[in-house]
């Protein structure tokens, strides 16, 4: 009698262990319910970008940082607030928050077509998404951003495929650039500069990378003593620079019609595991 007692505990104790394994630690939609936003997290870092309701307040393909502390997931719950308590309510800090200031750039790592010595901005937010794959600890989803014109490459199109891991403060971006003709056409990967938060910029001795470290971009709602690390880093990058013109981090390849430029975007806060720019540079510059 005493061993079956044991064994049905051990058994609970077991699947409650199961259970507790296969807890989310990541998640990806699109969110009509406020202003056609598609969000993603994992336990470390979470962002989002903009949709077809938000055009023109901004309209913009940048990548907008939400900062966490490392743990559980909290899109939903911030949503949640936003709907039910405030429009700002994730403007101040529930554990993080939105304090990162995109407006018209690629915010915390996108890429446009850089053609003619300008960055070129799609005419509209994404049109269209897709969650292609989805487990506790992988999502995979696709956004779509109808073809605008870009001078002599004509009409092109952004597909952009975005697969988010369980544990990683980086992100995987493929964007694939379809357009007419049979001429490469110059494309541009990389982030918003904000000089006036005191930014500090690392070259990393390498041409396919960038990062940085610098005071939250906007303070309009809540004052912010943290510091957020900024990268991205782009395999067979062909230059690498810090445009105070463009007021942007860069890297730049060209791109066959139908070609994809593949990248990683990182972010991280201050107040979470990594606190210092020197920690940030460091798992930068190692990442392969």
């Amino acid at each position: 009698m005493k061993r079956n007692i044991l064994l049905a505990v051990l058994a609970v104790i077991i699947l409650a262990g199961c259970r507790q394994s296969s807890e989310p630690k990541v998640m990806a939609r699109a969110v009509p319910e406020r202003a056609d936003d598609f969000v993603f997290e994992n336990n470390l870092i979470a962002g989002r970008f903009y949709g077809k309701a938000l055009e023109g307040n901004p309209t913009s393909p940048g990548l907008d940082i939400w900062v966490k502390l490392p743990g559980k997931l909290v899109a939903n719950e911030w949503y949640k607030g936003y709907l039910e308590e405030s429009d700002a309510y994730y403007h101040h800090d529930h554990g993080g928050k939105d304090c990162y200031k995109v407006a018209v750039s690629l915010g915390g790592g996108a890429s446009v077509p850089f053609v003619g010595g300008k960055l070129r901005w799609p005419a509209t937010n994404y049109r269209s998404c897709k969650v292609l794959e989805s487990t506790p600890d992988k999502v995979v989803f696709i956004l779509e951003y109808p073809a605008w014109d870009v001078d002599e490459y004509g009409a092109v199109s952004l597909k952009k495929k975005v697969t988010v891991c369980s544990d990683s403060y980086f992100i995987d971006v493929e964007d694939t650039y379809s357009f007419s003709g049979e001429e490469k056409m110059p494309v541009a990967v990389g982030f918003k500069l904000h000089g006036e938060q005191e930014t500090v910029q690392d070259r990393l001795e390498a041409v396919d990378r960038l990062a940085i470290w610098e005071k939250a971009s906007d303070q309009s709602v809540e004052p912010e003593d943290g510091l957020i690390g900024v990268a991205v880093v782009m395999p067979g990058a062909e230059s690498a620079f810090y445009s105070p013109v463009f007021d942007h981090g860069l890297l730049t390849k060209e791109v066959l019609p139908g070609g994809t430029v593949s990248y990683k975007v990182g972010s991280c806060w201050s107040k979470g595991d990594i606190k210092t720019s020197s920690d940030w540079f460091d798992l930068v510059r190692k990442l392969k």
